[in-house]
């Protein structure tokens, strides 16, 4: 049975953890409604997520499987993003600074662009990529509905393959965010025919790709600009060895960058993991790169 490789294959991984681990995927994913930068809504929303960490202010907890849609408030713009916490936490780990050029190398559906859209609020551009014209319509609409048209105007939203930007851009960013096509074992779990089809090769080629966006958002980063890399992956070979990878190939050129320490995060070789068995939300890796002046 597919579901049967798939739980022995993780249980391989992660030992005795697994169980609980497993279990975790299964249940709703704990998410904040994020409070839009261009709303001015005071409506309490509901717990406040900052207090777990401050990289999740102006953010609220909303209760599992409870449906929290955003309003649309007299700036003809929605007030709140539903997302997973730790994608808030990934997107501000870019830390974008006005006046920066910036790529969202994978960028749809859109919760982590639009943080680095209101980064960029008071000048600066993003280039918001995705391959799929599918999912680049959706983010297209979700920052028509977030965005005003003024900052909108310094937003291109293109649908180049990402390895592209380095090949005809080579050091034109000052930050590049790189969420990664991975497995996507929750989705993996929700998903009957997506349980069908997965089998453990499926990290491996999905590891080779991820490598090559990365190698890619390397090329296209300015001399002591970042790179965030991120997944929603629980597969080592997508997360650290990726990353380990680059390090092994390019380590004059780059350094990492340590995160402060988070309270329900798991610090790794190489980054940092948010797994649901441990704080509840997730699961999301990332790893932040500077790349070396020359």
């Amino acid at each position: 049975m597919p579901e049967r490789s798939f739980y022995k294959h993780f249980e391989s991984i992660y030992g005795s953890r697994w169980g609980n681990l497993f279990e975790a995927l299964l249940r709703p994913e704990r998410q904040v409604a994020r409070r839009s930068l261009w709303t001015f809504s005071n409506e309490i929303l509901g717990e406040e997520a900052e207090k777990i960490h401050p990289a999740l202010s102006n953010c609220y907890w909303i209760d599992a499987g409870k449906s929290t849609a955003p309003i649309r408030t007299e700036e003809n713009l929605l007030d709140i993003y539903i997302m997973d916490p730790a994608s808030v936490i990934v997107a501000r780990a870019l830390e974008v600074q006005p006046g920066d050029r910036v790529l969202d190398m994978c960028a749809a559906p859109g919760g982590k662009t639009l943080i680095l859209i209101e980064a960029l609020a008071k000048g600066g551009e993003i280039f918001a990529n995705d391959l799929s014209s599918e999912r680049r319509e959706r983010l297209k609409k979700v920052i028509q509905n977030y965005v005003p048209r003024a900052v909108r105007d310094r937003v291109w939203v293109t649908g180049r393959d990402g390895v592209q930007f380095g090949l005809r851009e080579p050091e034109s960013f000052d930050r590049v965010l790189l969420d990664a096509p991975c497995s996507g074992e929750r989705h993996v779990l929700e998903n009957k025919k997506a349980q069908e089809e997965w089998s453990p090769r499926r990290g491996d080629h999905l590891a080779i790709r991820q490598y090559s966006l990365l190698s890619a958002a390397l090329l296209a980063l300015k001399p002591g600009g970042r790179i965030v890399y991120s997944t929603c992956s629980i597969n080592p070979e997508e997360n650290d060895a990726v990353v380990h990878k680059l390090f092994k190939k390019k380590k004059e050129a780059i350094r990492l960058i340590h995160q402060e320490s988070y309270s329900l995060g798991e610090r790794t070789d190489y980054g940092i993991s948010f797994f649901p068995d441990q704080c509840g939300f997730g699961p999301l890796y990332f790893s932040v790169i500077e790349k070396l002046s020359v």
